[in-house]
């Protein structure tokens, strides 16, 4: 039999890197990390529940700088994941499909995350 000619799969190279791309990967990313975000909900809420020591540890803990840098971008991510939802659920009824569409929404999650991150944590901060 002669070998027929097939085409090759795409290659990274072939394809020109999108925001949508990235976004694509972040997406996944701020999935799993609200997971650990959630574990430390979890561990807050069950410090509270077994009194004012735990509570208390929890709160120091919490209350360290590098720990308020791990609960700001967890802020971020739930906030980034909750935006790409309503981004998907744009797209799933057939709006924003074209290049510009895409890239222009995908601009607007990563604005609106940032601003309602920052939102938040000066609400936060103030009160």
């Amino acid at each position: 039999m002669a070998a027929r000619f097939r085409p090759l799969s795409p290659h990274l190279q072939i394809y020109r890197f999108t925001l949508t791309m990235a976004n694509s990967i972040i997406q996944r990313g701020t999935g799993m990390a609200m997971y650990f975000g959630t574990l430390l909900i979890v561990l807050w809420l069950g410090a509270a529940a077994l009194g004012d020591g735990p509570l208390g540890v929890m709160n120091a803990i919490f209350g360290f700088w590098l720990v308020q840098i791990v609960l700001f971008l967890a802020t971020w991510a739930l906030f980034h994941h909750m935006l790409g939802g309503i981004r998907h659920f744009v797209w799933d009824s057939i709006h924003m499909l074209d290049p510009v569409g895409r890239e222009t929404i995908t601009r607007l999650q990563w604005i609106a995350s940032i601003l309602l991150t920052l939102g938040a944590w000066a609400i936060l901060v103030w009160f």
